[in-house]
């Protein structure tokens, strides 16, 4: 029976146990972090609505105050944002768009002329 050896690229019997325990809490530090920015995300609507709402019940509005946790529908923002693009795409002024051309002429030379390493490539193999 035959065993087999797996050849890695890299030399495990380096990798000691400092280097595991700081790669453990590097994982992990990044994962807390990617997990609490999650909670703050998901939470901050939550929190502004509900100080809405509050505020809006110290005026006295009942009404305003039920409106307030109501949520805007996809359609309505896609046409607010759309009128708002539009908008900010009228102050800017208006360019002319003529393009002017002018054919520089260049000195022929045969340094960057290409045929002639085509040409002579036989002369150089004798």
């Amino acid at each position: 029976m035959t065993t087999l050896v797996l050849m890695l690229p890299i030399d495990l019997s380096a990798i000691g146990k400092e280097h595991l325990t700081l790669a453990l809490i590097g994982y992990s530090v990044v994962f807390l972090a990617l997990f609490l920015l999650f909670l703050v995300f998901s939470m901050l609507p939550k929190f502004l609505t509900r100080n809405l709402r509050k505020k809006f019940q110290k005026e006295g509005g009942e009404e305003k105050a039920a409106l307030a946790g109501t949520s805007v529908p996809g359609e309505v923002s896609a046409a607010i944002a759309t009128a708002i693009s539009l908008y900010l795409e009228e102050l800017h002024d208006e360019e002319t768009a003529i393009l002017t051309i002018k054919k520089v002429g260049k000195t022929y030379s045969p340094w960057n002329s290409k045929i002639y390493n085509v040409i002579n490539f036989n002369r150089f193999q004798r």
